[in-house]
């Protein structure tokens, strides 16, 4: 028999908050097998088309992907995600769908899907609560299985609550763009780390934005980076490249 799985009421007690945060902090490690690792989200785009691409080059493209990607398209997703839950499937495709329609750039469209693939496949093997059911809905054509909804509907059956998945999300999506400079060569350890302080005060301003629940699955994602996107789009072409995107 596998490890017993970790479901919501085995932290629904208040008394059990220390697993709750101890659950988070498995998620958000960088060595959960959830697949990010192959992607740069458009950061090995920029510093091919930048050169001398350094700190203060990655500070302004982390801040930028923050305030106008992951604020209006990932947060907000990944947060109806979490309210409607993984047995929500139609719920959870009309999310889905509308970050499908966000997401322009082909190679972060495909990135967004492949990670949500990694995710749900880590998460089937566990045995987290909705996991198996996500994954052949994505097999099936029901669900693309961008990885905000994978995330918001799988950490809702880990039984964390809405605002430390997204505090989770916020955190994992700009220590992925920075851990990706690293990776390139483009900044060493310690810049990396402070352009990763000094985005927290942003990620936090952002968090304490309300999500409105939407009226039927008119739901509405903002967002507009497209040097970011176009950065993307032309790596994607490159005979040698680090990254999915």
């Amino acid at each position: 028999m596998g490890p017993e799985p970790v479901v919501a009421d085995r932290i629904a007690d208040p008394l059990a908050d220390p697993l709750a945060d101890l659950i988070a902090f498995q998620q958000a490690d960088a060595a959960f097998p959830s697949g990010s690792f192959a992607f740069s989200n458009g950061i090995e785009g920029l510093a091919a088309q930048e050169p001398g691409f350094g700190e203060a080059d990655l500070a302004r493209a982390v801040a930028a992907a923050l305030d106008f990607r992951w604020a209006g398209t990932d947060r907000v997703a990944l947060v109806l995600a979490h309210r409607a839950g993984a047995a929500a499937l139609p719920r959870l495709s009309a999310i889905d769908a509308a970050v499908e329609a966000a997401s322009l750039a082909e190679p972060m469209r495909t990135g967004s899907r492949r990670n949500g693939a990694s995710l749900l496949a880590a998460h089937a093997r566990l045995g987290t609560p909705g996991a198996a059911a996500m994954r052949a809905a994505v097999r099936e054509g029901a669900l693309h299985g961008h990885l905000a909804t994978v995330q918001g509907a799988l950490w809702r059956g880990l039984g964390l609550p809405e605002d430390k998945t997204a505090s989770m999300a916020g955190y994992g999506f700009a220590a992925g763009l920075t851990s990706a400079a690293v990776r390139l060569g483009l900044v060493g350890a310690i810049e990396a780390q402070r352009v990763l302080s000094g985005a927290l005060p942003r990620i936090a301003r952002i968090l304490g934005r309300p999500v409105a629940e939407p009226e039927g699955d008119d739901i509405g994602l903002t967002g507009f980076t497209p040097l970011i996107e176009i950065a993307a789009m032309r790596q994607a072409q490159a005979e040698l490249r680090l990254f999915a995107n």
